[in-house]
C-alpha cells in the first residue's frame, strides 16, 4: 500500500509519498513548496488573498506528484498559521475547489498526539514513560505518555516564527531587552504543563520538528548526511551557549552557522530560547533528537487504525472550522482512539 501526505506548516508545504509494508511508513519520495506563510500572516490574522492562491497552487502540485508516485489522495492538513487564521473556513473551501483535495486542520493537541506516536514508535518501549518536545512555527507542542498515545498532550501558542514577528519584529539582532521578554512570555505559558512534566518525571525526553534538529546541529550533533539512524542528542548546557551565540549575531550571519539554514536563520533565535527554556523549566537535561513527527504519526495512525480515523479527523476538523469560524480560535474537540 502506498499512501501520501501533505502538511501546511507556516514556511513550507511538504509531501511525504510512503509505502506501509509490515505497517511501518517508508518514504520513497518527499517534495517541498515553500509558502513563508508566517511573513505575510500576523498572529491571528486573515490569510491574504494571494497567499491562498499560492497555498491552492501549492496543494495542487502535491497532489499531482502523489498520484505520479501512485498513491491516492493525500491526507492533508495545515498547522497553527491556518487554524488560527480567521478566515480558516474560507481557506479550506478554497483548497478543495481549487484542487479536489479535503485539506483540514488538526486541534493542537490532536498534534501532540500524533506527534507522541511517531516518537513512541521510533524509540521503542525500552525508552519507557516518554516526553515529547516539539517546536513549530506557530505552536508548541508538549505531551507525556507510558504507552502508545499520551496521557497527557498540550498545545501552546510559543511558535519560533509567531514569538520572532510578536518579540523581534524590526530588531536584527534583537535586543536583550527583547529576549528577556520573550523568555518571561515562554516561562509564563508554559509554567502549569512544566510542573506535569516534571511531576511525571519522564525516563526518556524526545524533541522533534526542524528547530530541533538545527539546533541538535548547532551544538554538535552529527549531520543529516549521516542518515536517521546516527543518534543525535541535544544537551541543554549546550544549547544554553549557542543561544548566547545566536542572540549576538544578525539572522544573515546566523545562516552561516553549522545546522541554521537560511529561510530559519530569523526565527532561530527565538526557537532557541523556545527550546532553553522549556528544557529547564520542565527538568530536561537532554533531549533525543527524533527524525519522525508529526506527518509520520498521520501516517502511522492512518496504518494502524484504517481509513475511518483519517474520515473522523477531516469530519471533526471541518467543525471547528465552522464553530471557531466567528473568532478564529480553536474549538476543543477529542477524536476518539482505540484503547492503548
Amino acid at each position: 500500500m502506498r499512501i501520501s501526505v501533505v502538511d501546511v506548516g507556516s514556511n513550507t508545504v511538504r509531501l511525504v509519498v510512503a509505502d506501509a509494508e509490515g505497517g511501518v511508513p517508508l518514504p520513497v519520495h518527499t517534495a517541498k513548496w515553500r509558502l513563508r506563510l508566517s511573513q505575510h500572516v500576523a498572529h491571528g490574522g486573515r490569510i491574504p488573498d494571494e497567499s491562498v492562491q499560492q497555498l491552492c497552487e501549492a496543494v495542487a502540485a502535491a497532489g499531482r506528484t502523489a498520484e505520479r508516485w501512485g498513491a491516492a489522495e493525500p491526507l492533508a492538513f495545515a498547522t497553527a498559521v491556518v487554524r488560527s487564521a480567521p478566515n480558516r473556513p474560507e481557506v479550506l473551501r478554497a483548497v478543495r475547489a481549487e484542487t479536489g483535495i479535503g485539506l483540514c486542520t488538526l486541534p493542537g493537541e490532536v498534534e501532540a498526539e500524533l506527534t507522541f506516536l511517531a516518537a513512541r514508535r521510533w524509540m521503542g518501549w525500552r525508552s519507557g514513560p516518554l516526553a515529547l518536545l516539539d517546536i513549530g512555527g506557530g505552536s508548541l507542542e508538549v505531551a507525556f505518555g507510558r504507552g502508545r498515545l499520551p496521557d497527557f498532550a498540550a498545545s501552546l501558542p510559543l511558535g519560533a516564527a509567531r514569538l520572532t514577528h510578536e518579540f523581534f519584529q524590526g530588531e536584527d539582532p534583537p535586543s536583550a531587552r527583547s529576549v528577556k521578554a520573550l523568555r518571561r512570555k515562554v516561562r509564563h505559558e508554559l509554567r502549569d504543563v512544566a510542573a506535569r512534566i516534571r511531576w511525571e518525571g519522564p525516563r526518556t525526553a524526545v524533541a522533534t520538528s526542524r528547530t530541533f534538529q538545527q539546533l541538535g546541529r548547532l551544538c554538535g550533533a552529527a549531520p543529516g548526511r549521516h542518515g536517521p539512524f546516527m543518534e543525535r542528542r541535544l544537551h541543554r548546557t549546550e544549547l544554553r551557549r549557542s543561544l548566547e551565540r545566536l542572540a549576538a549575531l544578525p539572522a544573515a550571519e546566523r545562516a552561516r552557522l553549522p545546522g541554521i539554514s537560511a529561510p530559519r536563520a530569523t526565527q532561530s533565535l527565538a526557537g532557541a530560547v523556545i527550546g532553553h527554556t522549556t528544557m529547564k523549566l520542565t527538568g530536561l537535561k537532554v533531549v533525543t533528537i527524533c527524525p519522525w513527527a508529526l506527518r509520520e504519526g498521520v501516517l502511522l495512525r492512518h496504518i494502524e487504525d484504517g481509513p475511518s480515523w483519517w474520515e473522523d479527523i477531516v469530519r471533526f476538523g471541518e467543525e471547528m472550522s465552522w464553530c471557531g469560524a466567528a473568532t478564529g480560535d480553536a474549538v476543543p474537540l477529542r477524536i476518539a482512539t482505540p484503547a492503548r
